[in-house]
Protein backbone atom coordinates (compact mmCIF):
# COMPACT_ATOMS: atom_id res chain seq x y z
CA UNK A 1 0.00 0.00 0.00
CA UNK A 2 1.24 3.44 -0.85
CA UNK A 3 1.86 5.96 1.35
CA UNK A 4 2.21 9.45 -0.96
CA UNK A 5 3.98 12.45 0.31
CA UNK A 6 3.21 15.88 -0.02
CA UNK A 7 4.71 19.30 0.88
CA UNK A 8 2.08 19.62 3.68
CA UNK A 9 0.37 15.82 3.63
CA UNK A 10 0.86 12.83 4.19
CA UNK A 11 -1.17 10.67 1.94
CA UNK A 12 -2.10 7.25 4.33
CA UNK A 13 -4.12 4.21 3.14
CA UNK A 14 -7.30 4.74 5.42
CA UNK A 15 -7.44 1.96 7.95
CA UNK A 16 -9.19 1.32 11.21
CA UNK A 17 -6.70 3.91 13.56
CA UNK A 18 -8.19 6.81 11.01
CA UNK A 19 -12.03 5.87 12.53
CA UNK A 20 -12.10 9.06 15.10
CA UNK A 21 -11.00 11.39 12.38
CA UNK A 22 -12.38 10.15 9.19
CA UNK A 23 -15.83 9.94 10.93
CA UNK A 24 -15.50 13.56 12.48
CA UNK A 25 -15.07 14.67 9.12
CA UNK A 26 -17.43 12.49 7.50
CA UNK A 27 -20.02 13.46 10.01
CA UNK A 28 -20.17 17.05 9.01
CA UNK A 29 -23.76 17.48 6.94
CA UNK A 30 -21.85 20.79 5.10
CA UNK A 31 -18.67 18.70 4.20
CA UNK A 32 -21.13 15.45 2.91
CA UNK A 33 -24.30 17.79 1.34
CA UNK A 34 -22.57 17.39 -1.53
CA UNK A 35 -21.25 13.76 -1.73
CA UNK A 36 -24.09 11.19 0.33
CA UNK A 37 -26.00 14.22 1.29
CA UNK A 38 -26.42 13.21 4.36
CA UNK A 39 -23.92 12.77 7.38
CA UNK A 40 -22.53 9.47 8.49
CA UNK A 41 -23.39 7.61 11.02
CA UNK A 42 -20.70 5.16 13.04
CA UNK A 43 -21.38 2.49 11.32
CA UNK A 44 -21.65 3.97 7.87
CA UNK A 45 -17.71 5.44 8.34
CA UNK A 46 -16.43 1.77 9.41
CA UNK A 47 -18.38 0.34 6.47
CA UNK A 48 -16.36 2.64 4.39
CA UNK A 49 -13.22 1.77 6.17
CA UNK A 50 -13.93 -1.88 5.76
CA UNK A 51 -14.32 -1.47 2.14
CA UNK A 52 -11.51 0.80 1.32
CA UNK A 53 -9.14 -1.83 3.21
CA UNK A 54 -11.00 -4.56 1.05
CA UNK A 55 -9.65 -2.74 -2.21
CA UNK A 56 -6.69 -1.70 -0.81
CA UNK A 57 -5.94 -5.46 -0.34
CA UNK A 58 -7.57 -6.78 -3.57
CA UNK A 59 -6.26 -3.77 -6.19
CA UNK A 60 -3.53 -2.19 -4.59
CA UNK A 61 -5.33 1.52 -4.55
CA UNK A 62 -8.40 3.43 -3.04
CA UNK A 63 -8.70 5.97 -0.56
CA UNK A 64 -6.06 8.03 1.82
CA UNK A 65 -6.37 9.84 4.94
CA UNK A 66 -4.96 13.20 4.31
CA UNK A 67 -2.62 13.70 7.96
CA UNK A 68 -1.50 17.41 7.96
CA UNK A 69 2.54 16.74 8.97
CA UNK A 70 2.74 19.75 10.60
CA UNK A 71 0.05 18.64 13.60
CA UNK A 72 -0.60 14.73 12.32
CA UNK A 73 -4.48 15.73 11.84
CA UNK A 74 -6.87 14.04 9.95
CA UNK A 75 -7.58 17.11 7.68
CA UNK A 76 -9.29 14.70 4.58
CA UNK A 77 -9.42 11.57 2.74
CA UNK A 78 -9.62 10.98 -1.34
CA UNK A 79 -9.15 8.09 -3.33
CA UNK A 80 -8.28 6.44 -6.67
CA UNK A 81 -11.01 4.30 -7.26
CA UNK A 82 -13.66 3.21 -10.47
CA UNK A 83 -16.44 5.50 -11.54
CA UNK A 84 -19.18 4.46 -9.54
CA UNK A 85 -17.58 1.63 -7.77
CA UNK A 86 -17.63 -0.14 -11.52
CA UNK A 87 -14.69 -2.02 -11.66
CA UNK A 88 -15.16 -1.79 -15.48
CA UNK A 89 -15.25 1.89 -15.68
CA UNK A 90 -12.09 4.33 -15.48
CA UNK A 91 -10.30 5.44 -12.51
CA UNK A 92 -11.65 8.59 -10.93
CA UNK A 93 -10.19 10.67 -8.71
CA UNK A 94 -12.06 12.09 -5.44
CA UNK A 95 -11.66 14.18 -2.39
CA UNK A 96 -13.16 16.50 0.75
CA UNK A 97 -11.55 18.09 3.74
CA UNK A 98 -12.67 19.31 6.72
CA UNK A 99 -14.00 22.53 6.62
CA UNK A 100 -11.50 24.09 8.69
CA UNK A 101 -8.74 22.98 5.61
CA UNK A 102 -10.75 24.70 2.90
CA UNK A 103 -9.42 27.26 1.13
CA UNK A 104 -6.05 26.49 1.84
CA UNK A 105 -4.44 24.57 -1.56
CA UNK A 106 -5.04 21.11 0.68
CA UNK A 107 -7.26 19.62 -1.95
CA UNK A 108 -5.17 20.67 -5.13
CA UNK A 109 -1.91 19.11 -3.33
CA UNK A 110 -3.66 16.03 -2.50
CA UNK A 111 -5.34 15.56 -5.90
CA UNK A 112 -2.00 16.32 -7.90
CA UNK A 113 -0.36 13.54 -5.68
CA UNK A 114 -3.08 11.25 -5.59
CA UNK A 115 -3.32 11.90 -9.99
CA UNK A 116 0.67 11.62 -10.28
CA UNK A 117 0.64 8.22 -8.48
CA UNK A 118 -2.01 6.95 -10.66
CA UNK A 119 -0.58 7.90 -14.04
CA UNK A 120 3.05 6.98 -12.97
CA UNK A 121 1.97 3.60 -11.65
CA UNK A 122 -1.41 2.48 -12.50
CA UNK A 123 -0.91 3.97 -16.26
CA UNK A 124 -4.09 4.76 -17.69
CA UNK A 125 -5.36 6.26 -20.47
CA UNK A 126 -7.62 8.93 -18.45
CA UNK A 127 -8.73 9.83 -14.93
CA UNK A 128 -11.46 11.17 -14.13
CA UNK A 129 -13.36 13.25 -11.54
CA UNK A 130 -17.26 13.78 -10.98
CA UNK A 131 -18.94 16.29 -8.81
CA UNK A 132 -22.46 18.21 -8.33
CA UNK A 133 -22.91 21.43 -11.28
CA UNK A 134 -22.91 23.53 -8.06
CA UNK A 135 -19.75 21.73 -6.29
CA UNK A 136 -17.57 24.97 -6.93
CA UNK A 137 -14.87 24.38 -5.18
CA UNK A 138 -14.51 20.61 -6.04
CA UNK A 139 -14.68 21.93 -10.14
CA UNK A 140 -12.37 24.24 -9.71
CA UNK A 141 -10.00 21.69 -8.14
CA UNK A 142 -10.42 19.28 -11.49
CA UNK A 143 -9.36 22.34 -13.81
CA UNK A 144 -6.39 23.04 -11.73
CA UNK A 145 -5.32 19.76 -12.45
CA UNK A 146 -6.16 19.96 -15.90
CA UNK A 147 -9.32 18.11 -16.31
CA UNK A 148 -11.59 19.49 -19.12
CA UNK A 149 -15.50 19.05 -18.64
CA UNK A 150 -16.97 16.18 -20.77
CA UNK A 151 -20.67 16.18 -19.69
CA UNK A 152 -23.09 15.19 -17.10
CA UNK A 153 -24.18 11.91 -16.10
CA UNK A 154 -25.74 10.27 -12.99
CA UNK A 155 -22.81 8.71 -11.00
CA UNK A 156 -23.35 7.53 -7.19
CA UNK A 157 -27.45 8.25 -7.28
CA UNK A 158 -27.23 11.89 -8.06
CA UNK A 159 -26.62 14.31 -10.97
CA UNK A 160 -22.80 15.31 -11.42
CA UNK A 161 -20.77 17.01 -13.59
CA UNK A 162 -17.72 14.98 -15.07
CA UNK A 163 -14.33 16.30 -15.76
CA UNK A 164 -11.63 13.98 -17.92
CA UNK A 165 -7.57 14.40 -17.97
CA UNK A 166 -5.81 11.91 -20.41
CA UNK A 167 -2.38 10.71 -20.04
CA UNK A 168 -1.53 13.18 -22.58
CA UNK A 169 -2.92 15.67 -21.11
CA UNK A 170 -1.34 15.34 -17.96
CA UNK A 171 2.27 14.91 -19.73
CA UNK A 172 2.21 18.30 -20.60
CA UNK A 173 0.00 19.79 -17.61
CA UNK A 174 1.42 22.62 -15.22
CA UNK A 175 -0.14 20.31 -12.32
CA UNK A 176 1.84 17.62 -13.38
CA UNK A 177 5.22 19.84 -13.22
CA UNK A 178 4.32 21.11 -10.27
CA UNK A 179 3.96 17.03 -8.94
CA UNK A 180 6.76 16.22 -10.20
CA UNK A 181 9.04 19.16 -8.14
CA UNK A 182 7.06 18.10 -5.20
CA UNK A 183 7.91 14.70 -5.27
Amino acid sequence: MSVLLTPRLRLEPLDDRHFQGLHELNRDPVVMRYITGRPDTPEDTQRMIDRVKARWAEVGYSWWAFIRQDDGQLIGSGCIQHLNRDPGGPLETGWRLRQDAWGQGFASEAARHMVGWAFRTLKPGLICAVCQPVNTPSSTVMQRLGMTFTGTGRWYDMDCARYDLTAAQWAVSAARTRYEAEA
